[in-house]
């Protein structure tokens, strides 16, 4: 998702939000960028490997530059596939792009931008309060961590 923020002097920062969505339980991995490249998308991927409680088997793309040949073979280097979306269907990573509108509404909208730091910090307690705190009607009021917890169960 790309972010026009306005620092404390008014000048306009521009950073990118990458996002990753378990298609399952809605649990939620979430870093952002000042660049829009491969690198980033690859550190990106390490992070969300690291962050998630179990293990990654598919990763699905849109077919950004971002995604391609080095991104992908890092990827299959993990162990998991990478498979995009088809082209001209962004409703194939709608949950995504509904996660991108509850960033919009309920923590970008309220944010404060003062730097890259600050911001990384109110984004991780962010992550938090969406994975174990807020209720998701997709869920029937359930956390994504609750309905992992049932999962495992």
């Amino acid at each position: 998702m790309f972010l026009a923020l306005k620092d404390e002097k008014g000048k306009t920062v521009h950073r990118l939000q990458y996002t990753v969505v378990d298609d399952t339980t809605r649990i939620r991995a979430l870093q952002v960028y000042p660049k829009h490249n491969q690198d980033c998308a690859i550190k990106f991927i390490d992070y969300v490997v690291e962050k998630f409680p179990f293990r990654i088997h598919t990763i699905q793309t849109d077919r950004g530059y971002e995604f391609q040949a080095r991104f992908h073979w890092h990827v299959e280097d993990l162990g998991m596939q990478h498979r995009f979306i088809k082209a001209g269907t962004p409703q194939l990573n709608g949950k995504v792009e509904r996660s991108y509108r509850t960033d919009q509404d309920e923590f970008y909208q309220l944010l404060t931008y003062k730097d890259d730091v600050d911001l990384q910090k109110k984004l991780q307690v962010w992550e938090q309060f969406y994975t174990f705190d807020r209720p998701h009607m997709s869920h029937a009021g359930k956390t994504p961590y609750e309905v992992m917890k049932s999962l495992l169960s």
